[in-house]
């Protein structure tokens, strides 16, 4: 009767752990060196006993009654879960040595593991800043050093992701597991840009990122063209001014030079016009009045009209003023009155000049 009882409680149990889940999550988990790492185990059944070990080893020990006992290693700790009957093992500053297999112990029912990876962040950087000319090839080189596992690196010029076929990746391994990865990049250098090398593993964020400038010198020197450019255009402006200052001022005194210099035709005219007027106070006995001047048309008009009277006219008709005639010119003036009848026929302009 013992023995049957004993068989009943035994397969009791083994149908209640059948019955039993436990769940721990997450299955994976990745980790920078020195941040935290947090597991969840729960259960679905009554449970006395949690045990969470560490590749093997127990690191700590969780009553359902009495919570979490006491633990000499002072990397883990354990909080109460927000859901479920269960709690949260956390792993504080996480180390290398920490990577490997995490497992949830409910004693008596089940156990759970999962696995905890852990990776080392190094630096990253791009040696020097680069000056070339127009269209000369530029290498880079960048270096990430002191990563674990082997990290992932790539190039950008102007936040513009460079195909991996551009470059070449090297890596080899130091003795504490730790890698160092070099690549050398060639651009081509068509205008000035900003180079960035970055480095990254699966447990980082934001990846590390080193940047150098690449400067094009043509980029200056055009600028350098532009001034020279602008100095020859306001020069050029500056002498075509100059010239039509010149010019102008040339014409003034050109015109200036004229007005003050009597032309030689003018001089004849006027040597012409003395010369008739004083042979013809003679002949009448009068004066010859200087102020005296014709209503007519000048300069080159009053020129052929000169010429037209002196190929036309052979004789004048003169009228005195009766009151200074003297009665011993009364032949002269009947003579004078006989040309002019023969002047008329020959002459359609006539020229009238009061002697005083």
């Amino acid at each position: 009767m013992d023995i049957f009882t004993l068989f009943v409680l035994l397969l009791s149990c083994r149908i209640h752990a059948v019955g039993a889940q436990v769940k721990l999550s997450p299955k994976t988990l990745t980790v920078l060196q020195g941040s935290e790492a947090r597991f969840t185990c729960t259960s679905n059944t009554q449970w006395s006993v949690m045990v969470w070990l560490l590749e093997g080893s127990v690191v700590l020990t969780i009553s359902n009654l009495h919570g979490v006992l006491r633990s000499a290693n002072l990397h883990v700790a354990a909080e109460p879960a927000a859901k479920g009957d269960g709690w949260v093992f956390v792993l504080k500053n996480t180390e290398r040595l920490h990577q490997g297999q995490v497992t949830c112990d409910l004693q008596g029912i089940d156990r759970k593991t999962a696995s905890l990876y852990v990776q080392e962040k190094g630096s990253v950087e791009v040696f020097s800043n680069k000056l070339a000319f127009r269209g000369q090839s530029v290498l880079f080189e960048c270096q990430a050093a002191g990563w674990y596992p082997q990290p992932t690196l790539y190039w950008q010029v102007d936040d513009k992701k460079v195909s991996q076929g551009e470059y070449n990746i090297t890596s080899e391994e130091s003795g504490k597991s730790l890698f160092t990865v070099t690549s050398n990049l060639s651009v081509k250098a068509v205008k000035s840009s900003r180079v960035h090398c970055l480095a990254s593993v699966s447990a980082l964020p934001t990846p590390l990122m080193s940047s150098v400038n690449l400067t094009v010198v043509t980029e200056v020197v055009r600028e350098e063209d532009d001034c020279t450019v602008l100095q020859a255009l306001t020069a050029s402006l500056a002498a075509l001014l100059l010239l039509l200052l010149l010019c102008i001022c040339t014409v003034l005194c050109y015109r200036q030079r004229r007005q003050a210099k009597a032309s030689p035709q003018e001089v004849i005219r006027f040597d012409q016009s003395v010369n008739g007027r004083n042979l013809v106070a003679k002949a009448t006995g009068g004066t010859v009045n200087m102020g005296y001047s014709s209503e007519g048309p000048t300069d080159a008009v009053c020129n052929e009209l000169t010429v037209e009277t002196r190929s036309q006219m052979d004789f004048v008709t003169f009228y005195k003023v009766p009151d200074l005639v003297s009665s011993s010119n009364l032949s002269l003036h009947s003579e004078s009155e006989a040309q002019v009848s023969l002047a008329e026929e020959n002459s359609k302009n006539v020229r009238r000049i009061t002697t005083v």
